[in-house]
């Protein structure tokens, strides 16, 4: 989640075109500004509401229909549990953490090193580590226990609700704080590991993790049947993209705590990407059953989006919506929303969704990048462009990176997008150093704008950790462009076996079947891909065009 500050959007690289962005967002700054009046309005409501006591717990979406009523105890996605999503604070968390422009240059050196020489590339990187350990490093080592001192609950200062406050730093000063008096309070060792989780996913620095680790480890040791720890080693080890390990700990928590929301939903989460698709959604329906609130019902959305039941995903996510309450839920589920439409090419439907998340909380990340997306498909690439620049100023992670280089390489500039391709690679090494499994991340990027054949090694060891439709269709497209087109194929059409509908895939899939002299069914996937989402890549969606262009020419 993004920080609460007001990041200053990037200066503008393009000067001539900075008033011809401003003027492109007017139209999405009015949308947003009437969203929020709303959401404002319905907050008052909702205020009031509940200080008459009349809010209703959630009732699970399969024993009756859902009615929009406020959230009791429902944890927001990826937060402490009990918290609404945290928030990044200013720096202050660790006890000397770097900045977030000190990260950003890091990387940015980074990069350079790597477009000049491989091994200053990698001295860079170590470079960066370093700064990013450094900067990261806490009182974990300083706190001793005092055998003297008895196991004591955190105080109401560093309580899990309290991290919600939206400063995410000043919190975790706090339960350091804490833990130097309390060194046995197992339950604030294990709140600490899951701000820290929470730390790492919002400013995108994996140097977090590690650190993250320690505290679980801390607080499992001191009792080790406590499921909030259990559950936050769940949590750090889907971060990680470790996903068995993620059903471990989560069943683990589960034993302790059968009602325990974090392990319910981690669990479903590890299914998922593992690709077991059918235990996933029991494990869905179990978690609405034991605990019903908008962390499960964003879950139970998208495993009936992977069965390409788009009807009920939209219908699931409008009723979580319906009961947001907290800014950072309305967000969370708003941006979901926004992704759902988005991948069906209803642009402006997105475009109102990322407007209402972004009314509750402007400074969104998901939500500031789906509205990029949005934009550039929707052929407004000088807002796209503005979008994207301001969101990998902040969080430089693969996904906007790689979409932001493909806008400048579709205008023609291949040096700035090369820039944002090396950035993808700095940040897999650091990530790599801090126990992440980059596997998925390389090889989608590498196939199209790196080392071929290093995508493709990536492609297959991710394929063998976990076979789900993404990394059958990474796998499908790195063979593609290694010229193994007939084994590229089987994974192609695994991609889509589940009627999930990704306008990606459907490209993949038209692309390799015209390679391997099926005409026909490539016209077809090519048709619809571009009728399901015409604007999906920047320079996807122009492929498509032009190889659907050169088959019906040849029809």
């Amino acid at each position: 989640m993004a920080p609460r500050t007001n990041d200053n959007a990037p200066e503008n690289e393009e000067h001539g075109q900075a008033a011809g962005a401003d003027a492109a967002a007017a139209g999405t700054d009015e949308r947003v500004a009437a969203m929020r009046r709303v959401s404002s309005a319905r907050r008052q409501r909702l205020r009031f509401s509940a200080s008459a006591g009349i809010l209703r717990p959630v009732r699970p979406l399969r024993t009756r229909p859902f009615r929009p009523t406020g959230v009791q105890g429902a944890e927001p996605t990826g937060g402490v549990e009990g918290a609404e999503p945290l928030q990044d604070g200013t720096g202050r968390g660790g006890g000397g953490e770097a900045t977030k422009g000190q990260r950003i240059v890091a990387v940015r050196r980074t990069a350079a090193a790597a477009r000049n020489r491989r091994a200053l590339h990698l001295t860079g990187c170590a470079v960066l580590l370093a700064i990013a350990f450094t900067a990261g490093s806490i009182a974990l080592d300083a706190v001793r226990d005092n055998p003297a001192t008895g196991i004591a609950p955190a105080s109401a200062a560093v309580a899990p609700g309290l991290l919600a406050t939206g400063d995410l730093d000043t919190g975790i000063s706090s339960l350091q704080a804490h833990l130097r008096d309390q060194p046995r309070d197992f339950g604030g060792w294990s709140t600490l590991g899951l701000a820290y989780v929470e730390q790492a996913r919002t400013k995108g620095d994996p140097s977090r993790y590690p650190q993250a680790e320690q505290a679980f480890r801390r607080s499992l040791a001191l009792k080790s049947d406590n499921d909030q720890a259990l559950a936050g080693r769940a949590a750090l080890a889907a971060a990680r993209h470790d996903f068995e390990d993620a059903l471990k700990y989560a069943d683990q928590a589960l034993k302790v705590n059968p009602y325990s929301e974090r392990a319910l939903c981690v669990r479903v989460d590890a299914l998922v990407e593992l690709g077991r698709y059918t235990e996933a959604s029991k494990a869905a329906d179990t978690a609405d059953d034991r605990r019903p609130g908008i962390p499960v019902f964003t879950r139970y959305a998208y495993v009936h989006e992977l069965r390409g039941d788009v009807r009920t995903a939209r219908r699931v996510l409008d009723q979580a919506l319906s009961s947001a309450v907290t800014p950072g839920d309305i967000a969370y589920v708003a941006t979901q929303l926004g992704q759902l439409a988005w991948n069906q090419g209803d642009y402006d439907s997105a475009l109102t969704h990322y407007a209402r998340a972004l009314a509750a909380d402007e400074n969104y990340v998901p939500a500031l990048e789906g509205r990029a997306r949005a934009q550039a498909a929707n052929g407004d690439r000088t807002g796209a462009l503005k979008g994207l620049r301001d969101v990998v100023s902040r969080h430089p992670l693969p996904g906007p990176l790689v979409e932001l280089g493909e806008l400048y390489e579709a205008a023609g500039d291949q040096a700035k997008a090369d820039d944002q391709y090396a950035l993808v690679d700095a940040w897999t090494a650091l990530a790599r150093a801090n126990g992440v499994n980059a596997d998925l991340d390389t090889a989608l990027a590498a196939a199209d704008h790196g080392d071929k054949a290093s995508a493709l090694r990536a492609a297959r060891a991710e394929w063998d950790r976990r076979q789900t439709v993404h990394t059958a269709d990474a796998l499908a497209w790195a063979l593609h462009v290694n010229g193994k087109d007939a084994e590229a194929l089987t994974y192609a059409r695994k991609a889509t076996a589940t009627g999930y509908r990704s306008a990606a895939f459907l490209f993949h899939r038209g692309v390799i079947e015209r390679a391997t002299g099926h005409a026909g069914d490539a016209r077809e996937h090519l048709r619809a891909a571009l009728k399901l989402n015409p604007g999906f890549s920047p320079l996807g969606a122009r492929e498509a065009r032009t190889a659907l262009k050169d088959l019906e020419a040849d029809k």
